[in-house]
């Protein structure tokens, strides 16, 4: 008996451990489900990966043939490249010598200049490719770099430009003369702000607005206040979105620091949905709309086009589909649903993706082209979430000011745009949208297919992503091609192309032709050469050998 108690109390203080540690792993158990697969769902593993890929380039022949060509079409490539890069020389040379000057003391520059190619192509293409980053001016659909050269403008400026830089620059005029009186006066409000606020409030549907200096910053505020008004830790972020720099939602490649109250979780997946009904730490719900091109999926660079597995696929009804089920279970565990609309917003309807999917967010954040064409960050919310202090404990504050937040000219600007945007006149520039770009990515679909070419479009009405069809190590080449027809891309080149609102059929027409000469070009040159056994499987285990010859120094 002495000898069968402390076994007995032992075998059952095992269990109880074990009954209190199953429901933990349970959970941890679920958690790992609904992550993606790929690395844009496992933050961690992305970090460790970033750090084990070794640095080395190509040289000489294998530059141009690393993907087996023979050696007819090794040289058919390198001729090609070094007379585009004399086009290049004489078009571009006041606007590459202050590019290449500026790159030494601007450090955004350096890091742009140098991953626009994967890193294996670019020193030589940073050497002989190089572009004007300097603009001197913009009219209509196109922009005027140093050197004199017009250009139709694919860039959005990052999502800002929905109306055309003609509509921006109005906006700013009329708030130059607006705010003149006042100028720069940091702390009190102009009077503008007060329709601003009214209007903002009517769009989003929501009671309270708080301005802040960019799309980053409003986000980093919807967070912390999602965390202080529900008093849980952890936000949700979705496998590939962006929701600015900042470490919590950006957790994988690009911080260097791991966040740990962040959950990286798969987009449209019913493991997703069952994480958010059973786990009692959740805070807040992060959703980028423009996921709905790509979802699960890193934004498209050509940095990263490696091969041509690039996708994206906009399926709106199943997206908005989404978008119901996550918001049924939001409200049902009180998690705050967080739209951060800074990338898209206005873009899609007056009403942003709210209207645009039938949605409603408990936050909306607002930035980019709010303030009409300057810089901005704004959140929206519903009043009980919006609230910074505790009438019950006075010291217990939800702290977030800024030295520019609800800057005077950003103010009148903002109210030029909303004015605008208020017009029945002008709404009338969201009538038939999607079908307008839906079909203009058709047609230019049927031209690329037409000339057996290898390229195909997708879009989310005006944003679009370029895919490539046959297997290659060289698409991000194309790039050039299209700068050299006169297209102005954004740095990450064609995996991400934005179209102002004011393009006009004419104007879309001559861009689809230059695709396709752009396109025709590239394919003579011998870019997409392809032997009808190269795979993108094979491709993508031919870097791995490469990788691991560099990392065991053969």
């Amino acid at each position: 008996m002495e000898t069968t108690l402390p076994i007995l109390s032992f075998s059952v203080a095992a269990a109880a451990s074990a009954a209190a540690a199953f429901p933990k792993l349970k959970a941890r158990l679920e958690l790992s489900r609904a992550k993606h697969r790929s690395l844009a769902g496992h933050s961690k593993m992305s970090r460790r990966v970033a750090k084990l890929l070794p640095f080395y380039e190509f040289e000489g022949d294998k530059y141009f043939g690393c993907d087996g060509a023979p050696a007819n079409v090794v040289m058919q490539r390198k001729e090609a490249f070094f007379r585009l890069a004399r086009i290049y020389a004489d078009r571009y040379p006041k606007g590459r010598a202050m590019t290449k000057e500026a790159a030494e003391t601007i450090s955004d520059l350096n890091f742009t200049e140098t991953y626009r190619v994967p890193f294996q192509f670019s020193r030589l293409v940073r050497e002989h490719l190089g572009t004007s980053t300097f603009m001197e001016s913009s009219s209509g659909v196109t922009v005027t770099d140093v050197d004199g050269n017009t250009s139709y403008d694919l860039t959005g400026s990052y999502g800002v430009n929905i109306f055309g830089n003609d509509f921006y620059k109005e906006c700013i005029e009329g708030s130059e003369k607006r705010a003149h009186a006042l100028g720069p006066v940091l702390g009190p409000y102009h009077p503008v702000i007060l329709e601003n606020v009214q209007r903002l409030c009517q769009i989003s549907g929501l009671d309270e607005v708080s301005f802040h200096m960019s799309g980053t910053e409003a986000v980093m505020q919807a967070v912390r206040l999602a965390r202080y008004h529900t008093k849980r830790t952890h936000l949700v972020r979705f496998a590939g979105a962006y929701h600015g720099w900042w470490g919590d939602v950006q957790p994988g490649v690009g911080n260097p620091i791991a966040a740990h109250e962040t959950y990286t979780l798969s987009e449209m997946s019913e493991k997703t949905l069952h994480v958010l009904r059973t786990r009692k730490d959740i805070a807040c719900v992060l959703v980028n709309p423009l996921q709905g091109l790509h979802p699960n999926g890193n934004a498209p660079g050509d940095s990263s086009l490696v091969d041509s597995s690039r996708g994206g696929n906009f399926d709106r009804a199943a997206y908005t589909e989404w978008l119901h089920k996550l918001r049924e279970v939001c409200t049902e565990r009180g998690i705050v649903l967080i739209f951060d609309e800074v990338f898209v917003g206005f873009r899609l309807a007056a009403g942003g993706a709210q209207e645009y999917f039938g949605v409603k967010a408990d936050m909306v954040t607002y930035g980019k082209s709010l303030a009409g064409g300057l810089p901005v960050g704004v959140v929206c919310g519903k009043k009980d979430l919006m609230r910074r202090f505790r009438d019950d404990r006075p010291a217990d504050i939800c702290f977030a000011r800024g030295t520019f937040n609800s800057h005077p000219y950003v103010m009148t600007a903002m109210d030029e745009f909303l004015s605008r945007l208020a017009s029945p006149n002008f709404r009338a520039i969201y009538d038939g949208l999607d079908a307008t770009w839906n079909g203009r990515v058709q047609k230019l679909n049927k031209m690329m297919t037409d000339a057996k070419l290898p390229v195909q479009f997708a879009n989310f009405s005006s944003i679009w992503t370029v895919k490539y069809t046959t297997p290659s190590r060289y698409n991000w080449m194309l790039q050039y091609y299209l700068r050299a027809e006169g297209l102005s891309l954004s740095w990450i080149g064609t995996g991400r192309l934005i179209f102002s609102l004011n393009y006009t059929d004419a104007d879309f027409s001559e861009v689809a032709d230059r695709f396709v000469r752009a396109a025709e070009k590239m394919k003579a040159d011998g870019f997409w050469w392809h032997d009808g056994v190269l795979t993108n499987k094979n491709i993508k285990r031919q870097i791995l050998k490469e990788m691991l010859a560099k990392r065991l120094g053969r």
